[in-house]
């Protein structure tokens, strides 16, 4: 039986009484319009915690787009449905109030050491800091052990993992591998807004990846991308980028032997819709 809570003050009297338990707690936060990359999430967290608890709260601060904020699917019944069976014991549905009590204050402007700056920062100014700021608000609340997090969106998950070890956050990041439809296309809430046929089609974004994986010994970087772009700018798609970059500083790279670390990241817009990807093309232990 799921616990559905919307106040700040209940899930903290709750939280306290798990900690006097020694119950650890795993946290997955979500926007809500959830598939099953987020009960993949929630699953890992119950495997590895007393305590699973998912947040869904489509949060303002991190939208430049105000009418991507309106568009975004809101279907709590539906969420509450795919988790029926996923294990977790608590739902934190809060409103904007809850989480930016006192005149919508959104808390302190994190220094994100220029993390922010690349992929989609640069075309999504400020989104980055409203992700810190609310992960940061709801870390304060929930004060989970673990906190989970997908692939998908691998600068999100680098600038969180960033603020965790700089503010010094007693709080394990763990990142969890990309769930993909089957054309491999990585599972999205955008994805509901494609056209079938365009959904099809847009497993031609993994490929690409994979190609680029596949070619990296023995192209350029700027060949890698040149590739990619002029394979993925085919109607209805049109890329807004495609960058080889350091996995840990996010800088783009001009020589992939630059780094033990190294990550192609895209984002490609089909019928008004943006969907990003990425591939780990190295990673030294």
């Amino acid at each position: 039986m799921i616990t559905f809570i919307e106040k700040v003050e209940e899930l903290t009297e709750i939280i306290k009484q798990y900690k006097i338990n020694n119950k650890t707690i795993g946290f997955v936060p979500t926007m809500g319009a959830l598939h099953q990359g987020h009960v993949s999430l929630v699953k890992r967290s119950k495997q590895e915690n007393k305590i699973c608890i998912v947040s869904i709260f489509v949060n303002p601060t991190q939208f430049n787009d105000k009418k991507d904020l309106k568009k975004y699917v809101r279907d709590i019944d539906g969420d509450l449905n795919k988790l029926a069976s996923s294990g977790v014991d608590i739902v934190f549905a809060p409103s904007v109030s809850e989480i930016y009590p006192d005149t919508g204050d959104a808390g302190p402007v994190i220094n994100l050491c220029g993390l922010d700056t690349y992929m989609e920062g640069a075309f999504r100014p400020g989104h980055f800091k409203g992700v810190a700021q609310v992960v940061k608000r709801l870390l304060d609340i929930v004060t989970p052990d673990k906190l989970y997090m997908g692939q998908k969106d691998f600068q999100q998950f680098t600038i969180i993992n960033h603020m965790i070890k700089t503010l010094h956050i007693q709080t394990e990041l763990v990142v969890c591998p990309i769930i993909r439809e089957p054309n491999g296309l990585a599972m999205s809430s955008r994805n509901e807004r494609l056209t079938p046929a365009t959904r099809e089609k847009a497993g031609i974004i993994y490929k690409c990846l994979q190609s680029i994986k596949k070619n990296q010994n023995k192209k350029s970087i700027s060949d890698l991308c040149n590739f990619g772009i002029k394979k993925l700018n085919v109607y209805p798609f049109q890329t807004e980028y495609l960058i080889i970059s350091d996995g840990n500083t996010l800088k783009p790279l001009n020589n992939i032997e630059d780094t033990d670390y190294a990550v192609a990241c895209v984002a490609v817009f089909a019928e008004g819709v943006r969907l990003i990807d990425n591939i780990i093309l190295k990673q030294g232990h």
